[in-house]
């Protein structure tokens, strides 16, 4: 007979995977908002950034609850600790795409300093980190994951880029420049932290796979 914990642990996983799919969509119409100089899909964004806070501390509370009643042997115990750092690593992406959709606004009120070609680039290279991450979790893949984690460095580079563009711009010394360069720096800069949460994601993936802690050790990607 499959054990109740079996059960409570499918259905925490699936809980987990809808955070996770909530938080994709969150970076999507983040950058929307960005790009179609859109209000109502920054707003979209900021008001959901409650629902996705209060899911965070439903599962966190889910995943202690298992840990207290149900004394989960060592490979349970070790999934559990997993989707508890997951959970706080997606909570935080969703925190950044909040971060966007405020800088959107903001952006919204002054004229386009130039055409966004970089940013939607670096946010489709972090939604594939954050899917991709969830993915080798659930399919318990740790070479899959390994891979997410060497994406993190496309995601710098474009960064670099950006800040090195933007400058250009912000030395041309009109002030307004200068106000726009900054947002849209750090908005490449939310969308570089957003890769390093999902490389947290990945590391904790093979650590759930192989028992083994790879954070920090470059060597072993």
């Amino acid at each position: 007979m499959e054990r109740q914990l079996d059960q409570q642990l499918d259905e925490l996983t699936s809980e987990f995977l809808r955070m996770g799919a909530a938080v994709e969509d969150s970076i999507a119409v983040s950058l929307r908002a960005l790009v179609e100089r859109s209000d109502t899909h920054a707003l979209e964004v900021i008001d959901s950034n409650k629902r996705i806070d209060a899911w965070e501390v439903e599962i966190e509370e889910k995943i202690l609850t298992l840990m207290a009643t149900q004394r989960p042997v060592a490979k349970d115990l070790r999934l559990l600790a997993t989707m508890m750092k997951i959970n706080y690593d997606l909570e935080r992406i969703n925190d950044e795409a909040v971060n966007i959709a405020q800088r959107a606004i903001e952006l919204n009120k002054v004229p386009l300093l130039k055409p966004l070609i970089d940013l939607p680039r670096m946010a489709k290279i972090a939604q594939e980190m954050v899917k991709g991450a969830l993915d080798a979790f659930v399919r318990r893949d740790a070479e899959a994951a390994r891979a997410i984690c060497r994406r993190d460095e496309e995601i710098d580079q474009l960064r670099d880029q950006i800040f090195r563009e933007l400058l250009t711009y912000m030395r041309s010394g009109a002030p307004d420049t200068v106000d726009r360069a900054i947002h849209l720096i750090l908005v490449s800069r939310h969308l570089e932290r957003m890769g390093d949460h999902s490389s947290n994601i990945s590391e904790n993936a093979v650590f759930l796979v192989e028992g083994r802690i790879i954070r920090h050790r470059k060597d072993e990607l």
